[in-house]
This record gives structure tokens, sequence and C-alpha cells, in this order.
């Protein structure tokens, strides 16, 4: 398994996972996202995106969210996509990586610590609030310094070793068509259905 950046080909399969998902992306822009793979097989396993939030009070990065698809739940796929989020937010300047949830415990392992709302610099306070509107009075804001982030050592040897729940008994793993299978160099393809001629 690895985690890599999305490229433009994978566009229309992160839409229609986000969409299966029931996830919310009004600022969709497939260049923010990660994507995690089998090696062996370049089967998709999950995705998340970070956003960076430029606004009149501030500046900051947000783990907007993170999905594993069904199959391989539990195996330690989001916690090396929120690694490599992280990452990315790092290189690009930002020390501290916010993320709004009603589920806290998720992200604790991760060294991501709830923080109150008057402590919250003004931009990510109001975007609490607008997060808070859309998904619940629950929702708490969390943050990480990017030098303190961490992936416990079990999510790792899970995620070494990890394999869709979905697999044939006969061994026989489905392989996702891409556009190259077809002859496209999808990064030259001028548009999305750009057969080459």
């Amino acid at each position: 398994m690895y985690v890599r950046d999305a490229k433009n080909r994978d566009e229309v399969w992160l839409l229609d996972r986000i969409e299966e998902a029931d996830i919310d992306d009004p600022a969709f822009r497939s260049r923010d996202y990660v994507i995690a793979l089998d090696e062996e097989t370049s089967r998709k396993a999950g995705f998340g995106r970070i956003r960076v939030h430029k606004t009149d009070a501030g500046e900051f990065c947000e783990l907007a969210f993170v999905y594993t698809l069904p199959p391989w739940r539990q195996q330690g796929v989001a916690a090396h996509v929120i690694e490599r989020l992280v990452s990315e937010a790092s290189d690009e300047g930002y020390d501290t990586v916010y993320t709004f949830t009603r589920q806290p415990s998720y992200f604790t392992p991760f060294d991501f610590e709830p923080r109150e709302t008057g402590d919250l610099p003004a931009a990510v306070r109001e975007r609490l609030e607008t997060v808070r509107k859309e998904r619940g009075e629950d929702v708490i804001a969390m943050a990480v310094h990017a030098d303190d982030f961490t992936v416990p050592s079990r999510f790792r040897e899970r995620f070494k070793n990890a394999s869709p729940a979905d697999e044939p008994e006969d061994g026989e793993v489905p392989i996702e068509e891409t556009a190259e299978d077809f002859g496209i160099d999808a990064d030259e393809a001028t548009y999305k259905y750009d057969t080459g001629n």
C-alpha cells in the first residue's frame, strides 16, 4: 500500500466516490486530494483532502475529510492518508492543521488535540461556526502541530498488510482500468474524454 497525490485521471473516480459517500465538497479540486492504493493491483483503497482557507480574518489549513472504501476499513488506510495530508500541509508552510469533527477519539491517536472555541484564531472560529451549522452543534475543533503528528505502529503494520475484504477466494483481484489501458496518456489528454485523435 502507498499514498500518492491525485492526478487529473483520478477526477471521475474521486467524484463518484465522493457522491457514494455522501460527502459535500463545494470546493472540489482533484489536486487537493491524495489517494491510497494497493501496490500490486493499483486498486484504490481510500482518499482524503486538505483545504486551505484564505480569508480576511486569516489563513489556515483544514483536514477536510478522509474516507476509506468499505472493503479496506480497519487496516490503517485512513491513518496513512492523514499522514500524507499533514505532511503536505507542513511542506506548504502550515505548522498547524485543524479538523472539525464529532468523533474526537478518531483523531487523538495522531496527537490531534481538542481546542476551545475561544482559543481559536478568528478564521478557524468562523469555519467552526459554519461547520456546526452544516453538521450539528456537537462538532468540535481539533488541531495538531505538524511536527507532533504521529502514526501509531499498529496502524503502520495493518497498512503494510492491507487487503480488501471483498477479494475473490481464487486470489484473483480485480484491477481497475485506467486511461492508459486504452492507450490514452491521461497527463497529455486535452480534456477528460480525449481519445488521442
